[in-house]
């Protein structure tokens, strides 16, 4: 997919003063301790959006490009509400922002859009953030005509999210924690092999979530032949398919996330390389949100 201008299909807009567009953060709410989402006005991106799509976004000249996954798309209110967990500088940096600021660039829709059909009873995975990310196609796929069976979890019941709004659109929800604070003591997993165990009929499996949790969901339904899918989340610079740093190996293909994907099915990914991948700049990563640290102690 090439960049285009913002008149075109995919919207690199500029927030900059003079620019096409600003890109200003109507809400923000505190999900989970942590877990911040931010509605933004970005009418065009609004307007095209599709449930998987993702946006690149940057805070001001300065700072580097992330990729975000749209939550939720308004056209009739022209916004985006992008989720996203403060890990890193970046993304510490954007948690500080305030409603009525406006973040510089942002580009979308991007990545191919989920595949939506009837397909039956889909279990839709969500660990983590990535809740937010399963909840737009949990949407499409229940208007499609689908049972809808969730499973969510987190490390903790305080940074549990989306889960009222999952529950609104899904036929049954299972709640998991890693220390038993709310729903099954243990991982989502478990509670998805309980599902096969009694012989649910599954036709589809959607994860979305840290890649050891995808890793295991995929393992769990390859011997029972369950098409799945997972979102994948490599390093991303350009996001347009040019620049190659997104690349993953899927059925033995080089693939970039950021225009064959983020959805890939799950049994062919390569996850040993995507792992590795993830973990090139965890020093460099380190360092920036030390610095950042640093300078805010220094400003008290």
């Amino acid at each position: 997919m090439q960049g285009r201008t913002c008149n075109s299909y995919l919207y690199i807009c500029k927030g900059r003063p003079g620019g096409i567009k600003t890109f200003k953060i109507l809400r923000k709410k505190e999900l989970a301790q942590g877990i911040k989402s931010f509605e933004i006005h970005a009418p065009f991106i609004a307007r095209k959006n599709q449930p998987g799509q993702f946006v690149v976004l940057r805070i001001d000249e300065k700072g580097e490009r992330i990729p975000l996954t749209i939550s939720k798309s308004n056209p009739e209110e022209v916004t985006i509400t992008v989720v996203f967990q403060e890990v890193g500088k970046t993304t510490r940096q954007l948690g500080m922002l305030r409603e009525g600021d406006e973040v510089l660039d942002l580009v979308g829709p991007l990545g191919r859009p989920s595949e939506i059909e009837k397909f039956g009873t889909v279990v839709i995975v969500g660990g983590g953030v990535g809740t937010a990310e399963a909840y737009p196609e949990a949407c499409a796929l229940k208007k499609a005509g689908n049972k809808i069976i969730t499973i969510i979890g987190a490390r903790s019941k305080d940074l549990l999210i989306l889960e009222k709004e999952m529950g609104e659109v899904s036929d049954e929800i299972y709640i998991a924690t890693d220390d038993g604070s709310k729903g099954h003591h243990g991982f989502v997993t478990d509670i998805l092999v309980r599902l096969i165990e009694a012989h649910v009929k599954i036709d589809r499996v959607v994860a979305i979530g840290p890649t050891a949790m995808m890793r295991r969901v995929a393992d769990i339904t390859r011997p029972h032949q369950i098409k799945t899918i997972v979102s994948l989340n490599p390093i991303m610079l350009d996001a347009t398919g040019m620049c190659g740093v997104c690349r993953v190996v899927v059925g033995g293909e080089t693939k970039f996330a950021c225009s064959d994907g983020p959805a890939f099915d799950a049994h062919l990914v390569d996850f040993n390389l995507l792992t590795a991948r993830q973990r090139i700049y965890l020093e460099e990563e380190k360092s920036s949100l030390q610095k950042l640290d640093k300078r805010g102690q220094n400003l008290r």
